[in-house]
C-alpha cells in the first residue's frame, strides 16, 4: 500500500476541525489518504485561542470547564473521538499530536529557588541563586482528580521563563533548583549550549514520578481515543533517555503497532540520523532537510541544480524511517520557521515525495483545500492566501495507481530530472519528469517489453502522445517549470 499522511490543520485554522475532518474522511479515502495527523487535542493555556501546543491539562480533551470553556480550539472530546471513529470506518489511521516538553498556565504559585542563564548559552549562569514566586503548581481544580490525581509542582519542572521577585515580574530563562539537580539534563540537543529549555514550565524527566505519570497518561490516552499513532513535538528539547523508555513502554505495554513520528527539527541530516540511531529506530522523523531543499529550489529557480534535490535528505539517508513533506504549520508564512515553498514549485516537490519509491509523504491541509488568514506583523495586519495546488489530487491518484515497482533515476541534468517506476505484473508504472527551467526532454529506455507502446501525460500538462520504438526507447517531454507523469495510454 502506498501510504499517504495528511496534516489535517494549519496554524491559523478556524472552525470545528474535528467535525469538518469527520465529514471529509470519505473524500480523503478516495484521494488515497491512509493516515491523518491531527493537532493536539488537549486543553491549553490560551483556551480557544491556543493551538494545542501551550499545554495545560493532558487529561482534558475538551471535557472540563477550564481555561475559558469546555471545548478546545478544535471541538469537544466527544467530537474528537467521533472523528477518529469516522476515520477508522474509512480505513484511515489517526496520528495524535503530543506535546511532552512543557506545561503552561499553572494554577498556583510556589516559592522556589532559581538561577538565571544566558539565552544564547544556557550553560552560562548569569545570576546568583535567588528565591522567586513561580506558577509551577498544577492542580486542575475543575477536573477534580478524574482520570488522575497527580499534582504537578516545581519538582516536576526543570526551568521556567516568568517569575516574580518582590512583586516584580521577571522574564528570561530560569533554572529551577529541586531534588533532581541545579543543571539541565545532558540528554538533549546541544544547540544554545543545552536545549533542554524551550518554553513555559519545562518538564523534568529525571523525576521518576513524572515518568510514571506520563506512562499512565499515554495508556489512558490511546485506550480512550483509539488513536493509531502519535506525532511528537519538539524532540530536540526532550531527554532521549526518557523518550526511549517511554516509547518502549508504549510498544511493549500499550500498542505494539503504534506508529511514532517525531519532530526533530534540524537542517543537518547527520544530526537527525544520529538521533534516529540513538532511538534504536523506534521512531520515524520528519525530513526537514528535504523541505529546505524544496524551499531553496523554489527560491533559486533555474539556478538550482535539480540533480541534487535529494542530497542531504533523510529520505536519501534512512528512507524507511523518513516522513517527507513540502510544508507544514511551522514553515507557512508568518510562522516561526517560515520557509514557504513557492507555489510554482509545489507540484514538482509533491511529485518527488508522492511518486518516489521509498517516501512516506505527508501532504499539508492548505495545499489540498486552500487557506486564507491574517496576522499582525509590526502592528500591521498581513493577509496571506494559500491557493490549493490544483495538480495535487491527480498526483495523489497517480501515487495509488502507478507509483509501483522498482525505481530508476535519471538525475543527470541540473534543470531536468526524471525517474521511472517499473510497475508490476498488473501495470507498467510511470515516468515522472520535472523541469525548473525551459521545456525539458529526456531520452529514456523502458526495455523491449515496452516496445511500440503509447504513453500519455496523466496530469494533462502535455497533450501529445509519445510512442516507444522497437527497443522500448522514447523521448519524454515536460513543460517549462512543470511536471509530467507519463503512463501507458490504455491505463488512463
Amino acid at each position: 500500500m502506498n501510504g499517504v499522511i495528511i496534516q489535517y490543520f494549519h496554524w491559523y485554522y478556524n472552525g470545528n476541525l474535528w467535525n469538518e475532518f469527520a465529514e471529509n474522511v470519505s473524500y480523503l479515502k478516495d484521494l488515497g489518504i491512509t493516515a491523518a495527523w491531527l493537532p493536539p487535542a488537549t486543553k491549553c493555556n490560551l483556551g480557544l485561542e491556543g493551538r494545542g501546543y501551550d499545554v495545560y491539562d493532558l487529561y482534558d480533551l475538551g471535557e472540563f470547564d477550564q481555561k475559558g470553556g469546555i471545548p478546545t480550539r478544535y471541538g469537544t472530546k466527544e467530537e474528537y473521538i467521533n472523528a477518529i471513529e469516522k476515520a477508522h470506518e474509512q480505513g484511515i489511521a489517526v496520528y495524535a499530536d503530543i506535546v511532552l516538553n512543557h506545561r503552561m498556565g499553572g494554577d498556583e504559585a510556589e516559592k522556589i529557588n532559581v538561577h538565571k542563564v544566558d539565552e544564547e548559552n544556557r550553560n552560562l549562569v548569569v545570576s546568583d541563586t535567588f528565591e522567586v514566586l513561580a506558577q509551577t503548581k498544577f492542580t486542575f481544580p475543575a477536573r477534580k482528580g478524574k482520570y488522575s490525581e497527580f499534582i504537578w509542582d516545581y519538582h516536576c519542572f526543570s526551568g521556567i521563563d516568568v517569575v516574580q521577585k518582590n512583586g516584580e515580574e521577571l522574564h528570561g530563562i530560569f533554572k529551577i533548583h529541586n531534588e533532581y539537580g541545579t543543571e539541565w539534563t545532558d540528554a538533549v540537543s546541544h544547540q544554545f549550549g543545552n536545549y533542554d529549555y524551550l518554553m513555559g514550565a519545562d518538564v523534568e524527566y529525571r523525576n521518576p514520578h513524572v515518568i510514571q505519570e506520563m506512562k499512565n497518561w499515554i495508556k489512558w490516552y490511546l485506550e480512550t481515543t483509539k488513536a493509531d499513532g502519535i506525532r511528537l513535538d519538539a524532540l530536540k528539547h526532550l531527554s532521549s533517555d526518557f523518550l526511549k523508555e517511554w516509547i518502549t513502554y508504549i510498544k511493549t505495554e500499550v500498542n505494539p503497532e503504534c506508529f511514532v513520528l517525531g519532530e526533530f527539527w534540524k537542517d543537518d541530516v547527520e544530526k537527525i540520523t544520529d538521533f534516529s540511531d540513538k532511538m534504536d529506530d523506534l521512531i520515524s522523523c520528519f525530513d526537514a532537510p528535504l523541505h529546505y531543499n524544496f524551499f531553496k529550489a523554489s527560491q533559486e529557480g533555474r539556478n538550482y541544480d535539480l540533480s541534487q534535490i535529494l542530497k542531504g535528505s533523510f529520505l536519501d539517508q534512512k528512507p524507511v524511517f523518513s516522513v517527507s513533506f513540502v510544508e507544514n504549520h511551522d514553515t507557512q508564512k508568518l510562522q516561526a520557521l517560515e520557509s514557504a515553498v513557492k507555489n510554482w514549485f509545489k507540484p514538482l516537490a509533491y511529485a518527488i515525495i508522492l511518486l518516489s519509491e521509498d517516501a512516506y509523504p505527508c501532504i499539508f491541509y492548505p495545499d489540498l483545500f486552500g487557506a486564507e488568514y491574517t496576522d499582525t506583523v509590526d502592528n500591521k495586519d498581513v493577509k496571506i492566501t494559500m491557493p490549493k495546488i490544483e495538480l495535487l489530487p491527480k498526483l495523489l491518484e497517480a501515487r495509488q495507481r502507478f507509483a509501483v515497482g522498482e525505481q530508476i533515476r535519471y538525475f543527470d541534468h541540473p534543470n531536468c530530472i526524471a525517474w521511472i517506476r517499473k510497475g508490476n505484473d498488473d501495470v507498467f508504472g510511470c515516468v515522472t519528469i520535472i523541469s525548473n527551467s525551459d521545456e525539458g526532454v529526456k531520452e529514456i529506455s523502458l526495455g523491449k517489453e515496452n516496445a511500440n507502446s503509447t504513453f500519455k501525460d496523466f496530469l494533462s500538462q502535455r497533450q501529445e502522445e509519445i510512442k516507444t520504438d522497437e527497443e522500448g526507447k522514447a523521448i519524454f517531454r515536460v513543460n517549462s517549470c512543470s511536471v509530467s507523469v507519463w503512463v501507458k495510454a490504455d491505463t488512463i
